[in-house]
């Protein structure tokens, strides 16, 4: 399974971006039943925040509760996650609370497999990031269905 971060979702559905068609592609595979993938609530709410920041309320928690119902069940941190995840946020300065405890919660649920644009996840770890700026991107996903 792999989880899914924010980027992710925010690319699938924006503007005109080198990053939308292969964050499109790891969407349709997960609605295809094609490739095993989930993202967590705090993922959804923080699209559903920038997503409004550009769109109307009404569009962004529409989406939400579309990718709410496409990666059903959601991923669910757990208290062992935050503290994993507030030992990476003190070791790597490049990556955010949210971000460290989505890593923490990414090897506990998926093995590590995480699909995000953000670069600062290299640093972690036993932590496989699918970064679809990467060629072999979509590929990779389209292998692990």
């Amino acid at each position: 399974m792999i989880l899914v971060d924010t980027s992710i979702l925010v690319y699938a559905v924006g503007a005109d971006h080198q990053l939308r068609s292969p964050c499109q592609r790891l969407v349709q595979l997960v609605a295809d039943g094609a490739v095993p993938a989930s993202t967590t609530v705090e993922a959804i709410q923080e699209f559903v925040h920038v997503r409004a920041r550009r769109r109307d309320r009404a569009d962004a928690a529409a989406l939400g509760r579309a990718y709410a119902t496409l990666f059903a069940p959601l991923a669910q941190p757990t208290a062992g996650d935050l503290e994993h995840g507030l030992d990476l946020f003190e070791r790597h300065p490049a990556l955010g609370a949210f971000d460290a405890v989505l890593a923490a919660t990414a090897r506990r649920t998926s093995d590590g497999l995480l699909a995000s644009t953000d670069a600062a996840f290299r640093a972690v770890d036993s932590l496989r990031l699918l970064d679809p700026a990467d060629d072999a991107f979509v590929t990779y996903v389209q292998d692990l269905g």
